[in-house]
């Protein structure tokens, strides 16, 4: 690893960050550092999507690539915790995905932790995706592949919990759903049964100490925080799943528990596929499209949607 990089996530994992009561400064620091997108063409179109109860709208940014492929949709729930990133910190990942897809992506502006615990983010993204798969039916399509599930950490959770809620609820189910570096387990303390957590989580950016305080901030009873629409590892069922792709980094408290969601969904009779990067980190999926983690994430990316 590049060592100005490493010294970069040292002091990033400094203990002396607590996210429970730093995450405001946090937020004001992604939006400083985030800046405008280079390229100034880009397409976005903004739309609101009322929530169910009707008593918020739940913004929904839409990005189409500079050549379109197909006609295929991902739906887009970003990482952050549950607490930090939004719409606009992640347009540059977002503008990265189509062009690097060749698809139209539509990114979720999801209600945030802690002014908005659980199950308020999961229930604004199980909306929106709930409306798109509601439009194919109404339309007369039948060809779900149309639409694939994609989330970065917890994005990638919320990626997992929106394919279960839709089939506890009998709805129709997107044929793909993409993980990446997701959280699927309830504990990241010294407790944990995945080795990651102790091996990986404090010199590397995510450190497992932030995940704990984000999964308390999401969801502060710790007996509610082992539901399956927060951990997904501790679903009795996971049968009828979308066929599935998850990323993972090396170098990541997550990277254990990820994996062994891909098996247990294996073990539950779906079709998936895991693959590690290694030498790599938390958060790869908002580098440069030029950095070897892009441009391996996305051949991988590329192949499953592909198929």
């Amino acid at each position: 690893m590049n060592p100005l990089f490493k010294l970069v996530l040292k002091v990033m994992s400094s203990p002396k960050i607590n996210m429970q009561e730093d995450y405001p400064w946090v937020r004001k620091l992604q939006h400083f550092f985030t800046g405008r997108p280079l390229r100034e063409n880009y397409h976005i179109l903004d739309r609101e999507i009322y929530s169910a109860d009707g008593t918020h709208h739940i913004p929904v940014r839409i990005f189409y690539p500079e050549k379109k492929k197909t006609n295929d949709v991902l739906l887009f729930f970003h990482g952050g915790g549950w607490v930090i990133g939004d719409i606009d910190t992640y347009t540059k990942p977002c503008i990265n995905m189509a062009d690097l897809t060749g698809r139209i992506v539509y990114s979720v502006d999801y209600r945030l932790a802690p002014e908005h615990p659980f199950p308020a983010g999961l229930e604004d993204c199980y909306r929106v995706a709930e409306i798109l798969l509601d439009h194919l039916e109404r339309t007369g399509l039948t060809n779900y592949s149309q639409i694939t599930l994609i989330g970065d950490s917890a994005g990638g959770n919320l990626t997992a919990a929106v394919s279960l809620l839709l089939r506890d609820k009998g709805k129709t189910i997107p044929a793909k759903q993409i993980l990446i570096y997701p959280v699927t387990y309830w504990d990241h303390t010294e407790q944990s049964p995945y080795r990651s957590v102790q091996t990986k989580g404090f010199d590397y950016g995510l450190t497992a100490k932030k995940v704990q305080d984000y999964m308390e901030m999401y969801q502060p009873d710790i007996e509610k925080r082992k539901s399956p629409y927060v951990s997904p590892l501790m679903a009795e069922d996971l049968t009828r799943q979308p066929k599935t792709l998850i990323l993972t980094a090396e170098n990541d408290p997550l990277r254990d528990e990820g994996e062994a969601y891909g098996e247990a969904l294996r073990q539950a009779g779906n079709n998936v596929k895991t693959y590690r990067l290694n030498k790599s980190v938390h958060d790869f999926i908002t580098y440069p499209k030029f950095t070897r983690q892009i441009k391996e994430a996305y051949q991988v990316i590329n192949q499953f949607l592909d198929e």
